[in-house]
């Protein structure tokens, strides 16, 4: 039987909406769609960069707790109301994605909360 485990970050939307921040099942993690907020304070800045760098962090904690890291990294998902809010981003995310290349696709659509500019999804295998 594969193991499957749930990675909570102490997020309010994970026990409000009934999901957690990442899933281990077997070698896999899929880690949620993660925006900017710093689950700490709830709160989130204004500033898109500032947004895909806590991204980042609460990423790479989930990441971190499910035993891998950026590098195991297979796909990653950007999601953005408004596309112009992308390309500031991209030294941000080449200094986790760089020299990994994971497949990537940008969205843009709406997000839950028109605070969020940002949110990311990802896919990592772990190591062997």
């Amino acid at each position: 039987m594969t193991e499957r485990r749930a990675i909570m970050s102490g997020s309010v939307f994970e026990e409000r909406i009934g999901y957690a921040r990442a899933v281990v099942d077997g070698d896999r993690v899929h880690v949620s769609g993660t925006t900017g907020f710093d689950y700490a304070t709830m709160t989130i800045s204004g500033d898109v960069v500032e947004q895909a760098r806590q991204c980042l962090r609460n990423i790479g904690a989930a990441l971190a707790e499910a035993g891998c890291s950026f590098a195991d990294v297979v796909r990653v998902r950007y999601l953005l109301p408004d596309r112009a809010d992308f390309e500031p981003c991209w030294p941000v995310l080449r200094e986790c994605f760089g020299e990994v290349r994971p497949a990537a696709t940008m969205l843009m659509c709406g997000l839950a909360d028109p605070r969020m500019k940002i949110e990311i999804e990802v896919d990592a295998r772990l190591p062997r």
